[in-house]
């Protein structure tokens, strides 16, 4: 497992390096020299999720209730030991404690995360991470952006991120057989979910836009460059392990 993670990572961060190439910014702050491919791309996206989960006529595009919650908070809670490691990578162990925490409590008091007693009466919400951010904290470009099948919108750093962030989860390396395939469900179906819950905003992006490409990699981009903002290089936040604790 681990050699299969090391080529992983070797490969991802090749092809980060490739993607991180490619510098013709254009003058909107947009670097996408893979326009015509992502937009075959986003084309089949559209379709699965027309497919799949846009809402009928006469259905309401937002369905968000006890149900969709629950599952929601289900797979958000098994991708929490993924955030703690990428919290530690990045040097910032407060994080990285407050979501083992937020973890425990709701795979207990929360029924397998089903609940979420950690945020409503502990004053724990997630402490959203990923190893995209932590490739930025490590100094590597945002690169091209790229859609990907399925997943959508990305950079050639978080689709290097999103795949080293499988490759790593601790969930899958620690649950085998049938535990192991019913985490997998619970995550997909926490995606569902969420696309069930927040369907009004996807689809006025997905089919009530001129463009929906062009919109979907506008709120993309900056979504997460304002989410990445003041944390690329941020020697203030983090924590070197290895810092002498008195040195002055």
């Amino acid at each position: 497992m681990e050699k299969r993670f090391g080529l992983v990572l070797v490969a991802g961060l090749a092809l980060a390096g490739c993607a991180g190439g490619q510098t013709a910014t254009g003058p909107d702050g947009i670097n996408d020299p893979y326009e015509g491919l992502n937009r075959h791309v986003h084309g089949f996206n559209k379709g699965v999720d027309r497919a799949l989960f846009k809402a009928r006529p006469g259905h309401p595009r937002t369905i968000d209730n006890g149900f969709t919650r629950a599952v929601s908070n289900a797979g958000s809670n098994l991708s929490l030991p993924g955030k703690v490691v990428n919290s530690l990578l990045q040097g910032r162990p407060e994080p990285a404690v407050k979501n083992t925490f937020r973890f425990v409590i709701n795979s207990t008091i929360g029924l397998a995360g089903l609940f979420d007693p950690a945020g409503k009466d502990f004053g724990l919400p997630k402490q959203d991470t990923d190893f995209g951010e932590t490739l930025a904290v490590w100094g590597m470009g945002e690169g091209a952006y790229v859609e990907l099948p399925f997943y959508g919108p990305s950079t050639g750093r978080d689709a290097v991120g999103r795949v080293v962030d499988i490759a790593m989860n601790p969930v899958g390396q620690v649950l085998e057989g049938s535990d192991a395939t019913a985490a997998s469900a619970t995550g997909v179906a926490g995606h569902v979910a969420d696309r069930k819950r927040f369907g009004g905003m996807i689809e006025s992006v997905l089919y009530d836009s001129a463009d929906s490409y062009a919109q979907s990699r506008l709120l993309y981009l900056q979504m997460r460059r304002h989410q990445l903002a003041g944390k690329e290089n941020d020697d203030a936040q983090a924590w070197d392990p290895y810092e002498d604790p008195n040195a002055q």
